[in-house]
């Protein structure tokens, strides 16, 4: 089988990477290949639907073209540096460009070991698999930018954890797959001349306008602030908690990536944490956009010597870009928040009627996705009485609509604006392990069922309420898992 592949990053200084293919494996069976995302790569989705396409997708065999490579990088993980990381469970096929003319990664994850796996098997078990898809899947549904799943494959090979479970490699398609450590290996090596070439291949790939500034490297790096702080918004406008932002997860394009123990919060409080490895809250919901900056200040010592010729200059020029992360942050959460409530522009008084929202709703246990999806049915005149439900104290939310619907009075369309804003399913925890479960048995009815209601999270889709339900207190899940 042949794909269109350019492959430009295989194509830089041998040091960027590691050229190795992915390992066979004993039965490539395809479970999942998400056509439409085929179409948009400009592949053949019914030749992908065969033996030989899940071969490819399971890792047992090269399509023509492809350039196998194991990508450098280094990060810093819950604050401490590491040099070297480096894919250690995943191969970068090669590129294609896309039907919109941009250029897309497709990369096996869990594809067996590579130079950089240390220890490490380089393989997937069938729960991050499935997790990786669903969950990025419904944040493309959601609009968020982020990589994407083309297909899910079954080894026919057992990964060990805590137990023996079923191999599976997923296949992901991202804008690229530069990361805030991938300037902190080369930097940590003092090689300038590998940062220069990595910063002028980011520009050429990801942000054109900035090789026309008259500053390039300035105009860099406050667009890539830019788009974290719109990135880390959306996710908060939707409760997602990224669960390792680590600045290895830090992708350069400003897409969500590395769907390790994410998870989407039920009753909102902004210390939720899931991930099983966060013991501290390092990553907690509210703590993501400070970890943002953090991280960004990490790429900017990376660029330093290409912001100014005097360190200190340098330095003055990445703190005053980086000054601006905070605002810009701000400016997105309360455009979300206020079209989350109806409105149409944020008005003086609404980021305090949004944020005493947050705090009600933090005080009461109540859940992050349905207050928002009841709200907007209030606003189409249904009854305040389902909304005003999932609050432990009513009366304190009634204060709070008193409020809201006077401002909502100065609006027009503000129920189908809400409609838009609020989705009406996320991929629930609960559901989410319930597919992994069911799948562990070979059982994929859970898992496409709830990938099909998942790609139109905003319609109401009554046939499916129940996956929009919150769990029961015996179906909580209080941990999520990195997978490795």
């Amino acid at each position: 089988m042949r794909i269109a592949f350019d492959n430009t990053y295989a194509r830089l200084p041998e040091r960027f990477f590691a050229r190795v293919n992915p390992s066979a494996v004993a039965r490539p069976r395809l479970v999942k290949l998400n056509r439409p995302l085929a179409r948009e790569l400009g592949l053949d989705a019914d030749a992908l639907e065969t033996p030989e396409g899940a071969a490819i997708f399971a890792g047992s065999a090269v399509p023509e073209g492809a350039e196998p490579i194991a990508q450098a990088y280094a990060g810093h993980q819950f604050g401490g540096f590491v040099p070297q990381l480096g894919d250690g469970r995943a191969v970068l096929l090669g590129e294609v460009i896309d039907q919109g003319g941009v250029r897309r990664d497709i990369q096996l994850k869990g594809s067996g070991r590579t130079p950089f796996s240390r220890m490490g098997d380089g393989r997937a078990a069938i729960g991050p698999v499935l997790r990786e898809y669903i969950v990025s899947e419904a944040m493309a549904a959601m609009g968020i930018p982020t990589t994407r799943a083309l297909a899910a494959a079954t080894t026919g090979e057992p990964v060990y954890r805590e137990t023996a479970l079923p191999g599976a490699v997923v296949t992901r398609v991202a804008s690229s797959h530069i990361r805030v450590g991938t300037f902190q290996y080369f930097a940590a090596r003092q090689d300038m001349e590998a940062i220069r070439i990595l910063t002028d291949y980011v520009m050429a790939r990801h942000y054109p306008e900035a090789r026309e500034a008259e500053q390039p490297h300035h105009a860099l790096f406050a667009a890539v602030i830019a788009r974290q702080a719109e990135l880390v918004a959306a996710w908060m406008g939707v409760g997602f908690i990224h669960g390792v932002m680590n600045t290895d997860n830090t992708s350069i394009a400003g897409e969500t990536i590395d769907y390790g123990p994410c998870a989407f919060m039920d009753s909102y409080h902004p210390q939720t944490v899931f991930s099983s490895i966060d013991q501290m809250g390092r990553y907690a919901f509210s703590n993501q956009p400070g970890i943002a900056q953090w991280n960004l200040a990490r790429f900017a010592e990376c660029l330093l010597p290409l912001l100014a010729d005097d360190r200190d200059a340098a330095v003055e020029v990445a703190q005053e870009a980086l000054a601006a992360f905070g605002p810009q942050f701000e400016a997105q959460l309360n455009g979300r928040l206020a079209r989350k409530l109806g409105l149409a522009e944020v008005r003086t008084g609404d980021v305090d009627l949004a944020r005493d929202l947050l705090g009600v709703m933090a005080e009461n246990a109540a859940d992050w996705t349905l207050t928002f999806r009841r709200l907007a049915d209030t606003a189409e005149g249904q009854s305040d009485e389902p909304v005003r439900s999932l609050f432990i104290d009513p009366t304190a939310f009634d204060a709070w609509a008193v409020r809201w619907r006077q401002r909502l009075a100065q609006e027009t369309g503000a129920a189908a604006r809400m409609q838009a804003a609020n989705p009406a399913f996320i991929p629930r925890n609960h559901r989410v392990e319930e597919a992994i479960q069911a799948a562990q048995g070979d059982d994929f009815g859970p898992f496409e069922e709830l990938l099909a209601v998942m790609t139109r999270p905003y319609e109401a889709q009554p046939s499916k309420a129940y996956l929009a339900e919150p769990p029961a207190e015996h179906e909580r899940v209080l941990q999520t898992f990195c997978g490795t």
